[in-house]
């Protein structure tokens, strides 16, 4: 019979089309993205930096382990899913830290999305070609 971990919470963050499920449980700072490691899923630096900035600011990068589950969207619409929902679960853990992550907008969903294409148009407001005639 498999072992299964059990996890203190879980919380969701979105971001564009993209929707994580971040699962936390007390540890040693271990990330694991789509059971792999968090430098090994996103190779750039910028990927990396955003998703670990709710951890930087509240100084718990060695207390918590994290596992998440992320699908839809590309890689910046993942990496700001991933922040949203890790600072979610920073906010259920710690209910004090509340005004340092919703100061840094770590607390707030980025409801930009991509606008739909118009008919009659070659884009969402980009427009064919004028000619008079």
């Amino acid at each position: 019979m498999s072992k299964a971990k059990s996890y203190d919470l879980h919380t969701i963050g979105r971001r564009k089309t993209s929707v994580a499920r971040v699962y936390v449980s007390r540890g040693t700072g271990k990330i694991l993205i789509n059971d792999r490691d968090v430098s090994n899923y996103f190779p750039k630096a910028t990927s990396r930096y955003i998703v670990f900035q709710p951890l930087n600011l509240l100084k718990v990068n060695d207390n918590y382990d994290f596992k998440i589950n992320v699908k839809g969207g590309g890689v910046t619409g993942q990496a700001g899913a991933i922040r949203l929902g890790i600072a979610r679960a920073l906010l259920k853990l710690a209910p004090n830290s509340r005004g340092e992550l919703k100061t840094a907008g770590f607390l707030t969903r980025d409801s930009r999305k991509v606008e739909r294409k118009k008919y009659g148009k070659s884009g969402a407001r980009k427009s064919y070609q004028f000619s008079k005639r």
